[in-house]
């Protein structure tokens, strides 16, 4: 014991290593014959990525959840892969291949063109420093930039990790990882899966562990204890839960995220609610006591999740993922951020405000209050005001209206969002039952569908309209006294048979305006 402190105290490492061995696990090498992997299930880009890493006399590896989602006998979304190739070495291996980040130097290589194409994201195996030695900075990554610039590994007052780009041992790559289940490499030309921290023990018992010190983990990067949400949300469906020493840490953690730039938590709130786990998602936040306090938007979502709109949104994207299908984030942020709007908006109307501008109005002041200045709320705000703009004009189907609304770019997101409130009793059903046919039909229908909104429309506009019994106005007395009528006709005259006759056209008389002359509707003559 005493020597142990004594060769930690003078520096001393393990002979041969160069590096104190305690630190990093033992590398133990699985065949396939132990871990089950399938290969069918292994992207083809992805090992032809890895290929031409070793093709070229470098180590490379599939990394990170894919491999853990191969042992579960799941499909992974995505596959990453780390070699011990730097960037600038990666980038000249391949065609389409471009370096991004400052942070975590990586490279993106392009698969294929337009919406089918695929990214392969290549990370450099990274040493695995201690924290208390690398360069410090006062601010965090947002205010010291200038400070950064020339740095390669640095971290703020807190412990905080600002750079990463340091090159290492594949041990100390995984070491360096966050949880054990993330930190397993698999060759697919060998079908070996390397693991230095037990990953695949505790991949079959279940349990998400933390690597190191939860606590000081969480220090280095705060994003980890969303990524522990994540995980938890994702895994549940098959048994897997967080080690209690790994979940300890984390409410007491989480005022560590109030430093972290606002664009990359809002970049992990959409990875909570996008992945295909969102309601697991909620379910785990107010588990592990977290459902206040992450993020600002992220605690409207957690608050509204039981009402049934917002409810019937995270249910829908999550089926649209297990599907394949994609999804947006624009579409599930309009549908929470919807009541805050139609609030507003009834507010400027019950003010007599005009209705686009009132609405309009209304969506500037939600956008202010509820998203602030993110990267990207350009894209994410136009597009979540034209699906709000459209919701008043599907009330609109004669005219020219709907033939336009079916061509428009967000004509099937906002069609999307008015049956979500269908649903939900927020407009009347058959509205959209009317749009669900309108955008299938052929020209001719559409105009016998338009047709008959117009006669309905017609007969509802008859049928409310109020009636009015006409009531025959006395005659207006003549000048001199009298009015000319029955009584200036001689006594003879009434006798006869044009008496009769005269009758009717005395009330034509009293009905019409009088016109100049004589004719039919003027006053009969009295005899000479």
């Amino acid at each position: 014991m005493i020597k142990k402190f004594i060769d930690k105290l003078l520096g001393k490492t393990a002979p041969g290593t160069g590096r104190g061995k305690h630190r990093f696990g033992k590398r133990e090498d699985v065949p396939a014959s132990e871990h089950g992997i399938d290969p069918e299930l292994v992207d083809r880009r992805a090992a032809e990525v890895v290929r031409t890493l070793q093709q070229a006399g470098y180590e490379a590896y599939i990394v990170g959840g894919a491999v853990r989602d191969l042992l579960l006998g799941l499909k992974p979304k995505d596959f990453d892969v780390a070699t011990n190739a730097t960037p600038e070495q990666v980038k000249g291996l391949f065609r389409r291949a471009f370096i991004i980040g400052k942070r975590f130097r990586i490279v993106h290589v392009v698969h294929g063109r337009g919406r089918e194409h695929e990214v392969i994201e290549v990370s450099t195996f990274r040493a695995y420093l201690d924290n208390t030695a690398a360069e410090q900075v006062s601010g965090n990554e947002k205010t010291s930039k200038a400070a950064l610039a020339g740095m390669q590994h640095a971290v703020d007052a807190s412990g905080r990790v600002l750079r990463d780009n340091v090159w290492g041992p594949q041990d100390e790559d995984a070491t360096r990882r966050d949880f054990t289940i993330n930190a397993m490499y698999y060759d697919p030309g060998t079908q070996v899966v390397v693991d230095y921290h037990k990953g695949i023990q505790d991949a079959r018992k279940k349990v998400i562990r933390m690597i190191g010190d939860p606590a000081t983990r969480y220090r280095e990067d705060p994003v980890r204890i969303i990524r522990a949400v994540r995980f938890a949300a994702k895994l549940s469906g098959v048994g897997f839960t967080i080690e209690p020493k790994t979940a300890a840490p984390l409410v007491q953690s989480q005022a560590l995220l109030a430093d972290v730039p606002q664009s990359r938590m809002f970049d992990e709130m959409l990875k909570l609610l996008q992945t295909g786990h969102a309601i697991a998602t909620i379910e785990q936040l107010k588990k592990l006591g977290l459902a206040s306090g992450i993020y600002p938007l992220l605690d409207v979502v957690v608050e509204r999740a039981g009402t049934s709109f917002v409810s019937a949104s995270l249910a829908d994207t999550d089926r649209r993922v297990g599907e394949g299908k994609p999804v947006a984030p624009s579409f599930l942020l309009a549908c929470v951020l919807w009541q805050d709007v139609k609030t507003q908006w009834d507010r400027r109307l019950a003010q007599r405000e005009h209705p686009f501008p009132a609405l309009q109005s209304a969506i500037d002041d939600v956008f202010d209050q509820r998203i602030g200045d993110v990267s990207g709320r350009g894209k994410l705000a136009a597009d979540m005001r034209e699906i709000w703009v459209m919701q008043p004009r599907f009330e609109k189907r004669v005219g020219t209206t709907p033939f336009s609304m079916v061509t428009h770019l967000r004509f099937r997101a906002g069609f999307d969002f008015l049956r979500l409130r269908a649903d939900v009793g927020e407009v009347d059903e058959a509205l959209a039952d009317w749009w669900q046919e309108f955008q299938l039909a052929d020209e001719a229908r559409r105009e016998d569908m338009i047709d008959q909104v117009r006669e309905e429309q017609k007969q509802r506009q008859r049928k409310n309209q109020p009636v009015v019994r006409r009531v025959p106005k006395p005659a207006a007395p003549a000048a001199g006294g009298e009015a000319p009528g029955a009584d200036d006709v001689p006594d003879g005259a009434a006798d006869g048979p044009e008496s009769d006759a005269g009758a009717p056209k005395k009330r034509r008389r009293r009905r019409r305006k009088p016109a100049g002359g004589g004719g039919e509707g003027g006053s009969p003559a009295p005899d000479a």
